[in-house]
């Protein structure tokens, strides 16, 4: 797993980074990572219902809230 990408991901997720997702989507080598991105990018740009935006903002975040809680558990040990 590549947390790196999965960090980024979730900065720039949270903070609106349009520009740099789609690039990290790119340049990522996790495939399933970058159909996440372009799944949210794809609805934020095109879709006309707000509703379906929030899910698939949503859905990203849980993605990568699990992926890194899998692949760096010293993140979560305090909880």
């Amino acid at each position: 797993m590549l947390i790196p990408d999965y960090d980024k991901a979730l900065y720039y997720t949270i903070w609106g980074q349009w520009d740099n997702l789609f690039i990290l989507m790119s340049r990522t080598n996790d495939d399933l990572l970058a159909k996440k991105i372009e799944h949210f990018l794809y609805a934020y740009h095109h879709s006309s219902s707000q509703k379906y935006v929030d899910q698939s903002h949503d859905t990203l975040l849980y993605y990568l809230e699990h992926a890194l809680q899998f692949s760096s558990p010293w993140m979560y040990e305090f909880e």
